[in-house]
């Protein structure tokens, strides 16, 4: 496994990932509750590819999954007291934690994390910040499983019935 920053040529791959990672929620339990064509889209991509921090990993050249790193909370995090008081220059946010259906099951979803992780503490970042939602039982498994502490639940405004509440989590680095 390679975990390398994506590059305009990965767009088409990345967007593929993610329909395929949408028809397969669909088909099967969509616990994260995105919604194919919604999100995430070829633009989630395209946005990541610019802001210079989205990453995919390979497994024999192909993107098994993708994460997205940035310094940009939910406004609704401003709800919740968190463990580092720190501005968000120093603060990762994670966003878009995608594994293919293909890969899924084999440690991609941890390798991600546990790349972000060192990627954080070279960067000499305080802490790490993510949202779920509170049906994504499988993703709030392995972020307690990394020790991520639970630090409140909140609305992020989206719109969605499904998609109302969402636990916000912390990684103190």
């Amino acid at each position: 496994m390679i975990v390398e920053k994506a590059t305009q040529e990965d767009i088409n791959e990345l967007e593929a990932l993610y329909n395929n990672l949408n028809d397969y929620l669909e088909a099967n339990v969509n616990y994260s509750g995105w919604i194919k064509g919604v999100y995430p889209i070829r633009e989630t991509a395209i946005k990541g590819i610019e802001g210079d921090n989205l990453f995919v990993l390979r497994i024999d050249n192909t993107i098994a999954g993708s994460i997205i790193l940035n310094n940009e909370p939910e406004k609704a995090y401003d709800e919740v007291e968190w463990g580092v008081d720190a501005d968000y220059k120093e603060i990762f946010v994670i966003h878009t934690l995608v594994v293919s259906p293909q890969y899924m099951q084999q440690g991609v979803g941890c390798e991600l994390m546990t790349f972000a992780h060192e990627y954080a503490l070279k960067q000499n970042m305080k802490s790490i910040r993510l949202d779920v939602s509170i049906h994504n039982m499988p993703a709030i498994a392995l972020y307690e499983k990394l020790g991520y502490k639970y630090m409140g639940t909140v609305d992020l405004g989206l719109n969605y019935a499904h998609l109302k509440w969402f636990k916000l989590y912390e990684l103190l680095l």
